[in-house]
């Protein structure tokens, strides 16, 4: 039962707001507010029903200040952090929602978009937007940093892995179209040494190719020069630069190894 000494569920979340809190588990509400199980999730569940809380999984609490109240929801990089915590998973934010954090998502991307480790997290939708996790193979070989948030930090892509990630997986980019464009945009935060130390540890010739070819339509030649000659020095077979369509009539690019088969212009 619920003593006298004891905060209301609505006082709780209030104190944790108070000390820069907006996370907050099942179990450690339950010890707080001194109720029993079912009594501490029935008290939780009203309050997400009016809107001051939201469950993005079984047991795990975001508050949702009153500036947000009216969206519905915190921004998810304001949580994300303590989510992956919370998952027991490592991550980092990719693709077009990294591309965005450095002024490159030429669109606002329709979902929140996180890289792990191969295994698969189904997709968490709350309200009008949807956190999707991205299985990658090669995870280890991806430079992260942190970027600041007003609740702490996320773990973010580089420019440089973003990029790669970008032309790797680009059917969850939007398509080659799409990333044309966001990487005429991104270019400018390339570092060309680094991102050629990216490409290395990440050693997928295919990937390396297009990217170069990418980034080259788009102005970005400074940054090719080590990848084309680490792509020379490979001497892979000729392939297609978009990977589903036909390569008859394609051009042959003899610098990256490509079969041209697709007309590909940033958006301006």
């Amino acid at each position: 039962m619920k003593t006298l000494n004891s905060p209301s569920a609505g006082q709780y979340i209030e104190d944790l707001l108070g000390h820069g809190r907006y996370t907050f588990q099942r179990t450690e509400a339950q010890q707080r507010l001194k109720t029993a199980s079912m009594t501490t999730y029935m008290a939780l569940h009203r309050l997400v029903k009016a809107g001051r809380l939201i469950m993005p999984r079984s047991g795990f609490y975001v508050i949702v200040d009153p500036q947000h109240r009216s969206s519905g929801t915190l921004p998810p990089e304001w949580f994300i952090h303590d989510l992956m915590k919370d998952l027991g998973r490592p991550y980092y934010v990719g693709l077009l929602s990294a591309a965005q954090l450095y002024g490159a998502a030429h669109h606002q991307p329709m979902e929140f978009q996180v890289m792990i480790p191969t295994r698969s997290v189904r997709p968490i939708k709350i309200g009008n937007f949807r956190i999707r996790f991205f299985g990658k193979g090669p995870f280890d070989c991806s430079e992260i940093t942190e970027v600041k948030t007003p609740t702490g930090f996320q773990k973010v892509s580089t420019p440089e892995t973003t990029a790669w990630d970008l032309t790797r997986y680009s059917n969850s980019a939007g398509g080659l179209d799409n990333v044309i464009t966001v990487l005429s945009e991104l270019s400018e935060k390339l570092d060309a040494k680094k991102l050629l130390v990216t490409v290395k540890r990440h050693n997928d010739i295919l990937t390396a190719q297009r990217l170069g070819w990418l980034l080259e339509r788009v102005g970005g030649k400074n940054l090719c020069v080590g990848l084309a000659d680490w792509v020379g020095k490979k001497d892979p077979p000729l392939r297609p630069l978009h990977p589903t369509l036909p390569v008859k009539k394609a051009r042959e690019s003899q610098k990256w190894h490509l079969l041209v088969n697709a007309k590909l212009e940033p958006e301006t």
